[in-house]
C-alpha cells in the first residue's frame, strides 16, 4: 500500500471513529412507541348499541337485538381512513355498556347473542381484515367498566376481563398496535364498583401483543392529553412521573397530563382524542366539524408533540356518513396543500456540530438522520440561509426522540429588512412542533436553543407557506 493511500485510509478511519452518536438522554421511546408517534393521526370509531339508542353511555340493559347495522362496511371505514392520511383505526370493541362487537366467550352480551347476521357476525374480524387490506394498523378499545356483567364488582370479574382481553389479543385478529384502556370505573348492574387489577391487565397485553402501545391516564405506552378537545399543552413533555398515580380517579392532575413532566423517568407521550362530531357516537342531529376547526385541532395536537386520535363514528347502517367522509377529504387536502413544499430544502445550514452529525441533515427530509450539537453545548444556534428571499408562515421543528427529549426552550428569528427579528418562540419540541407565525419574508432564518437538558439533537427544520398567504 502506498504511503498516500495509507494516509487516506487512516484519515477515513479517524473520521469514522470520531462520528460517535450521542448517548441517549433520560427516558426514550421503545420501538413500538416510536412507530406509534410517527403515525401522527389515527381514526377512532365509536360504534355499538349507543349508535342505535342515541346515548353516550348505555345502561348495559339494552337488548342484544338493538345492535343491528343494516349494511356494515368496514372496508369503507378503512378506505376513508387511508384516503384521509390516517395510519390506524381503533374500534370501541366494548364500551361501558359491556356489549362486545365480537363473540366474546366469557360474555352473554355480544353480537353472538343477537339477531344481527343470525348471531354469526364479528365486527372485529371484518375491521381487522379491512385494515390489513388498506395498509392500516388495527387497535381496540376494551372498557374495563361493564354495566352489564353480573360479576362486575367482584374479584372474579378481573379474571373474566383478562379473558376478555385474551379473546381479542391472542392473535386471531392479527397484530394490535394499541390497546385503549379507559379508566372509567362506575357501578355495575348490582350497584358495586370494581377494583381493577391493572398489573394483571397489563401482563395479559404484554404476553399476547408485546408490541402494542397501552393507553391510559398513566400509560404505560401513551397517556390521555387531559381533555377531549384534541388539544395538547404548549409545553408538552413526552416524559411523565407516574409514581403514586393510576388510571381513572387516581390520574395525575389535568395540567400534568397536558404538559407531562420535564426529565421524568417514564416515556409516556400524549394522545389527543377528540370527535369530529359533538358526541362520540353517531346521532342524526349532529354535523361534522368544519375544516378550519379540524386544522386547529391538528396544530394543537400533532403540532404540539401529540398523536391525534380523531373519532369518526359510523351510523346505523354501519358506514361512515358521506358528510364526515367528505369533510375528512377536505381536511386532508388542506394539510397536504399547506405542507406541500418545504422551502428549506435548498437552503444552507450552519451550526456547531458533533463530528459526523452536520447541520445540513436538518434539511434532508429524513427523520432518521439528525444534527447534534457538540457535547456540553446546551444553547446552540442554527442559521439557515436561502438562495433567495422566502415568504412563509409555518415553521416545523423535530427532535430526534430516539435519543430523548432535550429542548426546554427555543426561539426562531428571521433576518428581515431591519435585521434579525424574533418571529416565534416556544418551550418543548419533541417529535414535532409546528409554529404558526405572521407572514414573514426573509433571506435567513435562525433557530436559537435557549435552554436544554442535554446537547440538542434535531432531525429536521422546515418552513412552509400556508394557503392564507398564497
Amino acid at each position: 500500500m502506498s504511503r498516500r493511500l495509507l494516509r487516506s485510509v487512516s484519515a477515513l478511519f479517524l473520521l469514522s471513529a470520531c462520528a460517535c452518536p450521542p448517548e441517549p438522554f433520560g427516558a426514550v421511546p421503545d420501538a413500538g412507541q416510536l412507530e406509534w408517534q410517527k403515525m401522527e393521526i389515527n381514526m377512532f370509531c365509536h360504534f355499538g348499541p349507543n349508535t342505535f339508542s342515541g346515548l353516550e353511555w348505555g345502561s348495559g340493559a339494552e337488548p342484544e337485538d338493538l345492535f343491528n347495522p343494516s349494511s356494515l362496511d368496514c372496508r369503507q371505514w378503512a378506505r376513508t381512513a387511508a384516503a384521509a392520511g390516517m395510519k390506524g383505526i381503533i374500534i370501541t370493541a366494548k364500551h361501558h355498556d359491556g356489549f362486545c362487537l365480537w363473540p366474546n366467550p366469557v360474555s352473554t352480551h355480544t353480537v353472538a347473542c343477537g339477531s344481527w347476521r343470525d348471531g354469526q357476525g364479528d365486527v372485529l374480524r371484518e375491521l381487522s381484515d379491512a385494515c390489513r387490506e388498506y395498509g392500516l394498523k388495527f387497535g381496540v378499545y376494551i372498557s374495563p367498566w361493564d354495566r352489564n356483567d353480573p360479576d362486575y364488582g367482584t374479584p372474579e370479574y378481573n379474571s373474566k376481563y383478562a379473558e376478555t382481553l385474551r379473546s381479542v389479543l391472542d392473535g386471531r385478529y392479527g397484530p394490535v398496535f394499541e390497546e385503549w384502556f379507559d379508566g372509567a370505573c362506575g357501578e355495575g348492574p348490582t350497584g358495586r364498583r370494581q377494583e381493577y387489577d391493572w398489573p394483571l391487565f397489563h401482563r395479559t397485553v404484554r404476553e399476547l401483543q408485546p408490541d402494542a402501545v397501552m393507553f391510559s391516564d398513566v400509560g404505560p405506552g401513551c397517556r390521555w392529553v387531559g381533555n377531549e378537545r384534541g388539544s395538547a399543552g404548549l409545553t408538552n413533555w413526552s416524559t411523565l412521573d407516574i409514581d403514586g398515580f393510576s388510571p381513572g380517579a387516581g390520574a395525575p392532575p389535568v395540567d400534568t397530563l397536558q404538559s407531562g413532566n420535564r426529565g421524568a423517568a417514564s416515556w409516556i407521550p400524549a394522545e389527543a382524542d377528540v370527535s369530529i362530531r359533538p358526541g362520540w357516537f353517531w346521532r342524526e342531529s349532529e354535523e361534522p366539524a368544519s375544516v378550519d376547526a379540524l386544522m386547529k385541532i391538528y396544530y394543537e395536537s400533532v403540532g404540539r408533540n401529540a398523536l391525534l386520535l380523531l373519532n369518526v363514528p359510523p351510523d346505523t347502517s354501519g358506514r361512515i356518513p358521506a358528510a364526515d367522509s367528505l369533510r375528512l377529504m377536505e381536511w386532508r387536502a388542506r394539510i397536504d396543500s399547506e405542507f406541500a413544499v418545504d422551502l428549506c430544502r435548498d437552503a444552507r445550514f450552519r451550526a456547531p456540530c458533533r463530528p459526523g452529525f452536520p447541520a445540513r441533515r436538518l434539511g434532508d427530509g429524513d427523520f432518521d438522520t439528525y444534527w447534534s450539537a457538540p457535547a456540553g453545548l446546551l444553547t446552540p444556534c442554527v442559521e439557515i440561509e436561502f438562495p433567495s428571499e422566502r415568504r412563509f408562515d409555518r415553521v416545523v421543528l423535530q427532535e430526534y426522540i430516539p435519543l430523548g427529549q432535550r429542548v426546554c426552550a427555543f426561539a426562531v428569528d428571521a433576518f428581515c429588512a431591519d435585521g434579525w427579528q424574533e418571529i416565534a418562540s416556544g418551550t418543548t419540541i419533541g417529535y414535532k412542533r409546528i409554529l404558526l407565525t405572521t407572514p414573514t419574508s426573509a433571506r435567513k432564518l435562525r433557530i436559537r436553543i435557549t435552554s436544554s437538558l442535554a446537547s440538542p439533537v434535531l432531525s429536521g427544520v422546515g418552513i412552509y407557506q400556508s394557503n392564507e398567504i398564497q
